[in-house]
Formats: structure tokens, C-alpha cells, sequence
């Protein structure tokens, strides 16, 4: 579901002002990301309905987690002091989730 989808899910299951609130924006910027004629970058708002609303399947630790979440596990250095995290650390380094490494595959192949 990409992030205009899930902006239009909460919209329509709660309303432009709740919608907006909940990710820390204006209602205003709300209706302009849905009628696609927002003036600027719409970047910084993508990244807060993805982290709010998005979710993503965490194959490590067997539940969803945010996009967030998710970056910082897999960006983090390997942390070599803990045999569980590292477990985790290792398992981010090749999950679908991870774009460095769907694009690693597909540039020398699949593992």
C-alpha cells in the first residue's frame, strides 16, 4: 500500500482533522496530499503516514514494526556485544525490506 493509500484509509475511517492530527499535520495539507496539489515536496509527509500508518512484517522478530523502526535496525552497526541482536542485525542484512539488499540481488543475483 503506498503512503497515499493508507493517507486515504485513515481519512475515510476517521476524517481529514483526526487524519492530521494523528501524523502532526494541518487538515489543510491533508485535503491537498489527497487531491495530489500539494505545492511543495511531499517527502517529510510521506515519511510520517509511513511511520504512523505504515507497518511492515518484521521476519526477525516475527511482528510488525514500523518503517522506522525497521531502517534502524537493518542501518544500524553490527552489534557484535549481543549474540540476539546480532541474530536480528544478520537477518535485516538480507530481508526484501531492506533496499540495499533487494538491490545487491538483483544486480549479482539471487542467494
Amino acid at each position: 500500500m503506498t503512503w497515499l493509500e493508507l493517507l486515504r484509509a485513515e481519512v475515510s475511517a476517521t476524517s481529514m482533522r483526526q487524519a492530521g492530527e494523528r501524523l502532526g499535520i494541518s487538515r489543510t495539507a491533508v485535503s491537498l496530499c489527497l487531491s495530489e496539489s500539494y505545492p511543495a515536496s511531499t517527502k517529510n509527509i510521506e515519511n510520517k503516514v509511513l511511520d504512523v500508518l505504515g507497518k511492515v512484517d518484521c521476519m526477525a522478530l516475527g511482528e510488525p514494526i514500523t518503517p522506522t523502526m525497521c531502517r534502524s535496525h537493518r542501518e544500524r552497526k553490527a552489534p557484535l556485544h549481543n549474540p540476539v541482536a546480532m541474530q536480528i542485525w544478520r537477518a535485516c542484512q538480507h530481508c526484501p525490506h531492506n533496499p540495499n539488499c533487494t538491490a545487491q540481488e538483483q544486480r549479482y543475483g539471487s542467494h
